[in-house]
């Protein structure tokens, strides 16, 4: 249960760490309502004042929406109300005309994609993925999505060539890094460990400035007992790191158990009896996405 609660989709080399290929709905929702206009909250910790207001903001917009059913500002303020009263159900609707009404923005699929596959709907949420795919085949938040459903489903030889058939296709200025992490991270879930370090020692020579693969390499060594390397490892990520994710690596490097190697919550499991938590984890988050200079 506790795992449907958690809103973010990680796929991760530790999930304490919620990095390296980890992303979350909430960047995502905060462009939908352009910019993040709106703050979502955990439902329980509205009072019942508050409920009542959003409440009705809810339903001020769905009258307009009744008369003008693609208002955007309607369809974006009705999503935000939702979100903030726990309503992931009631959320798909608008998020699904918003996404429909802009086709070019990506975001807004992928959003759609994760709000399908939270609510346990894999084949509207597969389809969704591929959508973006099919425009943007390195997109890595709808291959990070893709991937988790394929390996939910035990499929790992359809979400390594998924990953493969991404990093086949030649895109000008774009970073390969966040895919072949993400290839790495499948690797490690079939215990093809010599093949993921195989990869983060290339990625390690080719920009000895980016601390993802060196942080990566020093978890699984320390997942496999080598604590030495393992230390040096992370060590070394501390010091190239940007200052935002210094503290953090410390803590893995400075843990007396390694963190346990694993990929994206089981979404198999059942429905919670109550409304999950949809506010973002106030923890600091690395994207696989963080440039390093």
């Amino acid at each position: 249960m506790l795992k449907r609660h958690r809103w973010v989709i990680n796929l991760v080399v530790a999930v304490s760490l919620l990095a390296l290929t980890g992303f979350s709905l909430f960047p995502l929702v905060n462009l939908v309502l352009d910019g993040g206009a709106a703050v979502a909250t955990e439902p329980n910790s509205l009072s019942t004042a508050q409920t009542t207001q959003i409440q009705a903001q809810a339903q001020g917009y769905t009258q307009v929406l009744q008369r003008e059913p693609e208002n955007q500002v309607a369809l974006k303020g009705l999503l935000n109300a939702r979100l903030q009263l726990g309503d992931i159900k009631g959320s798909l609707l608008p998020l699904e005309k918003i996404a429909a009404l802009n086709p070019q923005t990506s975001d807004y699929t992928v959003l759609l994609a994760q709000t399908k596959q939270y609510l346990g709907d894999r084949e509207g949420a597969t389809a969704s993925y591929r959508t973006v795919l099919s425009i943007q085949p390195q997109n890595i938040n709808a291959l990070q999505g893709l991937v988790s459903l394929l390996l939910d489903a035990k499929r790992p030889e359809a979400a390594m060539g998924a990953v493969q058939a991404a990093l086949k296709t030649n895109i000008v200025g774009v970073d390969a890094t966040p895919l072949k992490l993400l290839l790495a991270q499948v690797y490690l879930t079939q215990q093809r460990n010599a093949d993921a370090l195989g990869i983060y020692d290339a990625l390690m020579e080719v920009n000895k400035a980016d601390f993802r693969p060196v942080l990566a390499k020093g978890l699984v060594f320390k997942q496999m007992g080598n604590l030495s390397d393992a230390q040096t490892l992370m060590t070394a990520a501390v010091d190239l790191a940007p200052a935002e994710y210094k503290d953090q690596i410390k803590q893995l490097a400075q843990a007396t158990q390694p963190p346990k190697i694993s990929v994206a919550p089981n979404l198999s499991t059942p429905t919670p009896t109550s409304s999950p938590a949809i506010a973002p984890s106030k923890s600091t988050t690395i994207p696989v996405t963080q440039a390093v200079k």
